[in-house]
């Protein structure tokens, strides 16, 4: 399987923003059955986050949904918060996440916005007044060290002194090719959701209490709730993989 993994892997852009807009053009429709490999298709997990939303955050506040792909979660925001936005490094995954917003008839709360949450200036670049709210799901773990310093400084931008932090994040313990085994993978098949990532993007990794400590560190922010959570992808029907993945959640605010 390892072989297997290195050479499909091979074919990914290095530089990350151009993978993520590369993958997101080739991507047509949504849900169960579509080749994203990370939307369930329905708001499960999403309602599973609800009350913990709604315990922490400020609904006066907008929300912006930081790496919000084709905006399933953005839009499901709307219904919680009096705004919500959905920022993503891909400008193609914008442009899918804004089709979708038309159709569903939320373009009245919901707004898109290319940008890379990692680059210098990124909070400022926001059109966004005052303090916002955060929600993160499934980012953190494909960044290095570098590029979560990078956005953690954003996002405490983005907080300011009434804003709160959500994030979700896969914290699967396993090595790459336990990882694609639990979702499926076989030495003769691999589902067509989990190829087009692995051919096309950065190689995931983990996201639990440790990492959620270096990168939010506790001098600068207050942790005000955690624990573990299910991070629901795509159903693949015909293969043995599950459509769950260990995850974990934190709450934070910034100090001072």
């Amino acid at each position: 399987m390892l072989p297997k993994l290195l050479r499909l892997s091979r074919s990914a852009p290095k530089d990350r923003p151009v993978a993520w807009d590369t993958y997101w053009a080739g991507i047509r429709g949504r849900g169960a059955g579509t080749e994203i490999l990370w939307d369930p298709g329905t708001d499960d997990e999403f309602l599973g986050y609800r009350d913990v939303l709604l315990r922490y955050l400020d609904r006066e506040l907008p929300v912006i949904d930081v790496g919000c792909g084709h905006g399933r979660f953005t839009r499901a925001l709307a219904g919680v918060f009096t705004e919500a936005v959905g920022v993503d490094v891909s400008g193609h995954a914008v442009a899918h996440a804004d089709g979708h917003n038309r159709a569903d008839g939320v373009a009245a709360r919901v707004r898109y916005q290319a940008l890379d949450m990692t680059g210098a200036g990124a909070a400022g670049a926001l059109a966004v007044q005052g303090d916002a709210n955060v929600f993160i799901r499934g980012v953190l773990h494909v960044l290095d060290a570098a590029d979560q310093s990078a956005m953690v400084d954003n996002l405490r931008l983005l907080a300011g002194s009434r804003g709160t932090v959500f994030l979700a994040e896969t914290n699967f313990q396993g090595n790459p090719v336990q990882y694609v085994s639990h979702l499926g993978a076989t030495t003769r098949n691999i589902p067509a959701p989990l190829e087009r990532a692995i051919r096309g993007l950065p190689m995931p990794g983990h996201f639990g209490p440790e990492e959620r400590s270096r990168a939010f560190p506790p001098e600068a922010w207050e942790l005000l709730a955690d624990g573990e959570v299910a991070i629901e992808t795509n159903p693949m029907t015909g293969v043995d993989g599950q459509s769950r993945v260990p995850g974990y959640f934190a709450v934070l605010r910034p100090r001072g």
